[in-house]
């Protein structure tokens, strides 16, 4: 019992520093990242929250691409999503389809110019410069921590992971090709590279 508590105590108290440390780093790292997409979203004539949406859709798979999913995901309002994919609409960026099954549902895809419009902004200038100056080996340490940091705060907090198919639980690769047990539904090769609203990790599983 006595080791228990050491251990909580040093957690209590070594913890919040290491929190605060990672908090700013991110918080850093995301200004500078929000302020190339600033400029680059200014050039095009679109707001950031905009090029938000359409950068998630651009990387999402056919179970995903709804106005609920876009709203899940960047954390909005129902009613700022539904503003901002209209907007996006009228610009030409943006392209709506009843879903054919169920009419009530509506998929969303970037239009050709809107692809376009994320493939020049994505990654963020400084970004790419900052990790194209680092060793390979380093890079690939950074984007697996960076991964492993992204998933446990998914998870310690009970959230949405939006991780790419082919690291979820339900996708199952057979003999002809990939399946999702939770949809029962076939997966083509593309689909499990693209961002799922349904993914689960499994318990002992590795992040992709």
């Amino acid at each position: 019992m006595l080791f228990v508590n050491n251990v909580s105590i040093r957690y209590y108290l070594l913890m919040p520093e290491a929190s605060k440390t990672v908090h700013d780093i991110i918080e850093r790292l995301g200004n500078l990242v929000r302020a190339d997409v600033r400029a680059a979203c200014h050039a095009q004539g679109v707001r950031p929250v905009q090029f938000e949406a359409l950068n998630y859709l651009s990387q999402c798979n056919r179970y995903s691409d709804t106005p609920q999913a876009v709203a899940e995901y960047l954390g909005l309002t129902k009613g700022t999503v539904s503003q901002t994919l209209k907007l996006l609409e009228e610009k030409g960026l943006l392209l709506k389809r009843d879903d054919k099954h169920d009419k009530r549902v509506v998929h969303l895809k970037p239009t050709a110019r809107g692809r376009r419009l994320v493939a020049q902004s994505v990654p963020a200038e400084s970004v790419a410069t900052g990790i194209g100056s680092l060793p390979v080996s380093e890079q690939r340490e950074m984007v697996d921590a960076l991964q492993q940091l992204l998933r446990s705060i998914q998870q310690a907090n009970g959230l949405k992971t939006f991780a790419p198919c082919h690291t979820c639980r339900f996708n199952q690769q057979h003999e002809g090709g990939y399946f999702c047990e939770l949809t029962q539904e076939p997966l083509a090769d593309d689909d499990v590279s693209l961002l799922c609203r349904e993914h689960q990790y499994p318990a002992t599983g590795t992040v992709g």
